[in-house]
């Protein structure tokens, strides 16, 4: 998968302490990107939309 044109971001609860984060990017089409703030150069995990819908929902659901 092709992510060199993601725009990637991070939470707006991560704060700027330098702490452990992951960013989204999701204006690929057909994919959400997920990677590690702290190695941005490093490897992605990619999900199909409807399944990173289904994880973001279930983890709001456990706050």
């Amino acid at each position: 998968m092709d992510l060199t044109r993601a725009r990637w971001r991070k939470s707006t609860y991560s704060g700027n302490n330098g702490g452990d984060c992951v960013e989204v990017a999701d204006n690929v089409p057909g994919v959400v990107g997920v990677r590690d703030s702290k190695d941005p150069a490093g490897p992605a995990l990619t999900f199909g939309p409807a399944a990173w819908r289904a994880f973001v929902g279930m983890a709001a659901a456990q706050r």
